[in-house]
């Protein structure tokens, strides 16, 4: 019985589906810019998916033949041109950006601390709204004339993580401001209502649940 009633709801999705597909296409003939707008935009769906599915299958014809082990050995040398140590630094300089926690703190200091409408608070959202706007290669020369020049930490990982910390602090800040925000105000009440300070409060209960949407 309730495999037929699950066919008769999907038999009736899809009549409704075809039936409002019908109208809209009467309804076109009264608009027929309505129309054209819905054909360009079916048009451009088209050729978006057929270029990507070019470039893909046009990568893997030509770029499979050349996979060998040569590619992924540890040393890199100008022979075999292995990738494996550069994926191996990326991830080493990703965990490092993300290990500092300079957005999540700011963060913190903005919906936690900072009082409403205290112009401190508009100008580091203001600051940091400029700094995503900033292209890349900009943060690649301050952390070379900063981190590798003025400080002397040379070319090494940890002044390319420290540029990439600064260069994701923007999104760093807007991701865990939302998150924090999205904590009911019932659970900062209840704690500070059964003797929970400030500090305890932020890092025992509302950080662990905005964890996820960090």
């Amino acid at each position: 019985m309730e495999a037929v009633k699950e066919m008769e709801s999907v038999e009736k999705i899809q009549a409704i589906n075809k039936t409002s597909w019908i109208q809209r296409m009467k309804s076109y003939k009264r608009t027929p810019l309505s129309f054209v707008l819905w054909l360009l935009v079916n048009v451009a769906m088209i050729a978006t998916v057929a270029v990507l599915a070019y470039l893909i299958v046009y990568i893997l014809v030509n770029g499979v033949p050349y996979l060998n082990s040569q590619l992924f050995e540890l040393k890199y040398t100008s022979e075999n041109a292995s990738v494996f140590p550069a994926i191996i630094n990326t991830l080493i300089m990703t965990v490092l950006s993300l290990v500092l926690p300079l957005g999540i703190f700011a963060a913190i200091y903005l919906v936690e601390y900072a009082k409403r409408g205290n112009k401190l608070v508009e100008v580091v959202r203001l600051t940091a709204e400029t700094l995503s706007g900033i292209p890349s290669i900009v943060y690649g020369l301050f952390g070379m004339l900063f981190f590798v020049k003025a400080l002397g930490w040379g070319l090494c990982l940890l002044s390319g993580a420290a540029t990439m910390a600064i260069m994701i602090l923007p999104l760093i800040m807007r991701t865990t401001e939302e998150a924090l925000k999205s904590v009911p105000d019932s659970f900062r009440e209840g704690s500070f209502g059964l003797g929970a300070g400030k500090l305890r409060t932020v890092f025992c209960i509302i950080l662990p649940s905005a964890v996820p949407g960090i």
